[in-house]
């Protein structure tokens, strides 16, 4: 079994190791290709300018993430084609329908890029081409596999000219429409001809052959060769979302065994399934099973004394009994009482937030469903989504409060920061103390928060423009808190400037803790954004095409819940991959 997924770039220890394979094939299955074209294929990634073109790469992985076939295929947006330059199996790897699957990848991609269709070159199956009958039988069977697809060389051309007079096997120029059913205009083709020569083979081909081939596209339409060897209708290109463009989506299978059954708790297991009747209208998600992960990853972001309170107060509970603190250390904090449901207010920062028999369990089981989304990541998908309960933003280092108890945004923080710089852009209604107690002191790790003020708004002793950072962290800091009554234009005006903040920093990955409790007519806030105004967030987010992970945070109104989390969502999705 194999998986084909899109790399983006030479980032994530992934996408390196990909590249590297990618290079290995090159090098054993193009022998004639020059060193300094194999060494490229970063730099194509990173500076398309350079190139002229927008490469696209497409890996086919098996076990482990061994590199077992790719493609390699330039796009340009301004005349809307693609063009496809490398399709190849691993040497070991030939005959399994690598190549196939590879094929209908770029197919999809083409057709998502809104291109007229894709070409690509094919050695010729006729005599006065290629002479070597062996040759050119193989060169056949080539042109059989792209025939099944409605692929055809295009012909009335001078395109096959060989560069040199005697010259064998000249490539013939070959179209596939992409089932689109659209006839190439002459005019369309010669730009695009004159494109592939000048770029794909500047410093190759005379200016005076790339003038006499372009010009030999004369017909109002381009022609392309009757079908040879195929009767069947062509295979239809995949109009299903492809796995490896879809939102990794992990779901704490355990939420439900933290249930408060008490009037007013709003944060409720239906929170969940509200959502995941949206989401599951849609094909943008691949459900991801959760992993565990050490309680040392908790701990990396959370006091040790703290969590091990939180797991044996929990452990020693009665089912269904709830402690709510009531008592709290204000005068003296080095001296915590034993009575361990006493001490729930020495780590507490509130009074509505209760200790249970099953809080630590769900709490652990969200930091690690979030930190299975981030590993996605690091594998090389681009946007993943940690559907949890409870949430975990207002956490601290030794609090819990806010219905949170672990930070699971600042555990997968923590755990991607390894590998590169993160911004955290917390865009709940209440102010993301956790990150930014967590963080405070950090440069790698830029933390944002767009709020209500603190003057009204929980947790109402942070979330102040004036809290910067300290130390080495100052600067990396930033709240924005806003009034309670603003209007959707302001808001998204208020997050355009924050993705500056981000954008400025140049993360490696973002991770966006997710709060719906912006949404109008929540009980928890009072602002009026609704499923428009969080599709505009999510294409804004996505637009800045890091590699993102989004967590779930508040969002209490389930009449709108679901809604406006798919809407978030297909904005993010748009504008992810958007070119």
């Amino acid at each position: 079994m194999f998986r084909i997924r899109r790399v983006y770039d030479d980032i994530t220890p992934a996408n390196q190791d990909a590249i590297d394979q990618v290079r290995d094939i090159l090098r054993n299955q193009f022998p004639g290709l020059k060193k300094k074209e194999i060494d490229k294929l970063p730099e194509q990634l990173r500076n398309p300018m350079k190139y002229r073109f927008r490469s696209v790469v497409f890996v086919a992985e098996g076990s482990k993430g061994h590199v077992e076939g790719f493609a390699l295929v330039y796009h340009e947006p301004m005349l809307k084609f693609c063009y496809l330059d490398y399709i190849s199996a691993a040497e070991e790897k030939t005959g399994m329908g690598i190549g196939g699957a590879l094929y209908e990848r770029v197919r999809e991609e083409a057709l998502d890029l809104e291109t007229i269709g894709l070409f690509f070159e094919c050695l010729p199956d006729t005599p006065e081409l290629s002479r070597n009958p062996d040759v050119r039988k193989r060169n056949a069977a080539r042109l059989r596999f792209y025939e099944r697809y409605g692929a055809r060389p295009i012909i009335n051309t001078a395109y096959e000219t060989p560069l040199k007079s005697g010259d064998d096997n000249p490539p013939f120029l070959v179209f596939d429409d992409l089932g689109q059913d659209v006839k190439l205009p002459g005019e369309t083709a010669r730009e695009i001809v004159r494109a592939i020569l000048e770029r794909k083979y500047k410093g190759v081909c005379p200016a005076e052959y790339v003038e006499m081939v372009v010009e030999s596209f004369q017909d109002d339409f381009v022609e392309l060769r009757q079908p040879r060897y195929v009767k069947k209708p062509p295979i239809p290109p995949s109009r299903k979302t492809p796995v490896d463009k879809r939102i990794m989506l992990v779901i704490n299978d355990r939420h439900r065994i933290h249930h408060v059954e008490e009037r007013g708790y709003v944060e409720s297991p239906v929170r969940i399934d509200s959502i995941l009747d949206e989401l599951n209208k849609t094909d943008l998600f691949q459900k991801v099973s959760p992993r565990h992960f050490s309680e040392q990853r908790i701990k990396a972001v959370h006091k040790s004394g703290f969590v091990d309170y939180i797991n044996k107060v929990c452990a020693g509970l009665e089912a269904g009994t709830s402690i709510y603190p009531y008592v709290f250390p204000v005068r003296n904090r080095a001296r915590p009482p034993k009575d361990l449901p006493v001490r729930a207010g020495y780590y507490c920062i509130d009074t509505f937030t209760p200790i249970n028999g099953n809080a630590y369990l769900a709490a652990k089981r969200a930091v690690d469903c979030t930190l299975t989304a981030a590993k996605k990541l690091l594998e090389g998908y681009r946007l993943a989504y940690a559907l949890v309960r409870p949430p975990g933003h207002h956490a601290e280092p030794s609090s819990f409060g806010g219905f949170c108890y672990f930070n699971s945004a600042a555990a997968a923080a923590e755990l991607l920061s390894s590998y590169g710089k993160v911004a955290i852009l917390d865009v709940d209604y209440h102010h993301g103390n956790g990150q930014q107690e967590i963080f405070y002191e950090r440069s790698d790790i830029l933390t944002v928060s767009i709020h209500g003020h603190p003057s009204f708004a929980y947790p109402y002793f942070s979330g102040f423009a004036g809290e910067t950072g300290r130390g080495q962290g100052r600067g990396f800091n930033h709240n924005i808190p806003l009034p309670e009554i603003i209007g959707n234009e302001i808001y998204l005006k208020t997050l355009r400037g924050a993705l500056k903040q981000v954008a400025k920093f140049k993360p490696r990955y973002l991770t966006v803790a997710l709060g719906l409790d912006t949404a109008k007519e929540d009980p928890t806030g009072t602002w009026s954004l609704e499923a428009n105004d969080f599709e505009v967030m999510g294409e804004m987010i996505g637009g800045l095409h890091y590699p993102t992970l989004v967590v779930q945070e508040g969002g209490y109104d389930t009449r709108v819940l679901g809604i406006n989390a798919r809407s978030f969502f297909t904005g993010l999705w748009k504008g992810s991959y958007s070119i």
